[in-house]
């Protein structure tokens, strides 16, 4: 006789998440950047301390680590030893949303790693991490000697700050130029834009792992190299501070691990060695706008298997 306890356990799961969908920021209290960060500080003291209880949640809260479900207290909270100064925060007032990029410290493991709060009521309804544990990423550059940067921390002047429109356009179409990789851009950039993928600056320098990262955020893209990035999929635009130029996107990369040879856009033939095999990360990734310009970019993301469904769901800008 065929088990139903799996179906049972994912309908109840799902139950427990659509109960906790986020209602109209209208009909909800609304909380200012003070109460945002004000909430975000309790919940890392509470994650400091071992003890979600000392968290505001919401009756039907729900969290997600690495891309699970997860109770309140499971997961990071057991082994979190401590937390890093790398700390980088933003607010959306709008949806009652704040943004987070730090180091967290597991015994003998330092991991970058990304939060978004949901606040409704000055209490957390949502609660979305992903932790880059150098043991599981899946990427050889994991490092959580992460530094403040002024640009990210930058307030941008009100004549320089885009629309939120404008913001989510640019991030999504960051995500067009990785996805179809082709040399084309559909997204502008800073001539000074640089990249920090778990904590690793991937643009501008010349000790990299691959030469490739001897390259600017625009150059890269115009040489075609990701080509092995099949899909950014389950795309979600959920934290956008127009004040700070910040928006925090939410999907995934998928790897169908199928590409061997291809060709560069300055012609050179290339043999696809990263990703030969079915592979995903999930990920939480800020762009700083300035000008209407993608300055700065800040990725945490980790291996997931492939195809992983979210169970965030979509957004109304996702696709």
């Amino acid at each position: 006789m065929r088990s139903t306890g799996a179906p049972l356990l994912l309908s109840l799961a799902v139950l427990t998440l659509a109960a906790a969908v986020p209602v109209p920021v209208a009909a909800a209290s609304r909380c200012d950047r003070a109460c945002l960060y004000g909430v975000l500080d309790a919940y890392l003291n509470a994650l400091k301390a071992k003890d979600p209880a000392l968290a505001p949640w919401a009756a039907r809260a729900v969290t997600s680590e690495n891309n699970v479900v997860l109770t309140a207290g499971d997961g990071l909270w057991g082994t979190v030893t401590g937390l890093g100064d790398y700390d980088l925060r933003f607010a959306d007032t709008a949806t009652g949303q704040v943004g987070f990029h730090g180091v967290v410290q597991e015994t003998d493991t330092a991991s970058p790693f990304a939060l978004r709060l949901t606040v409704r009521h000055g209490r957390i309804v949502e609660a979305e991490t992903i932790v880059a544990r150098p043991q599981e990423a899946g990427v050889p550059f994991v490092t959580a000697a992460i530094s403040a940067n002024p640009v990210l921390n930058e307030i941008v002047p009100p004549a320089l700050r885009s629309s939120r429109a404008r913001m989510i356009e640019l991030a999504d179409g960051y995500f067009d130029t990785l996805q179809q990789n082709d040399g084309r851009l559909h997204t502008v950039f800073d001539d000074q834009c640089n990249r920090r993928e778990d904590g690793y600056q991937t643009t501008n320098r010349n000790d990299g792992i691959i030469p490739l990262m001897k390259l600017g955020c625009a150059d890269q893209f115009r040489l075609g190299w990701y080509r092995y990035d099949d899909r950014l999929r389950a795309r979600r635009f959920e934290v956008v501070d127009e004040e700070r130029g910040l928006v925090m996107a939410a999907g995934f990369i998928d790897h169908a691990g199928r590409l061997g040879e291809y060709t560069l856009t300055d012609g050179r033939v290339v043999q696809s060695t990263i990703f030969r095999h079915p592979h995903s990360y999930c990920l939480l990734e800020t762009f700083k706008i300035r000008g209407g310009k993608i300055q700065q970019v800040e990725a945490v993301f980790t291996t997931v298997p492939y195809r992983m469904p979210s169970p965030w769901g979509h957004g109304p800008a996702s696709r």
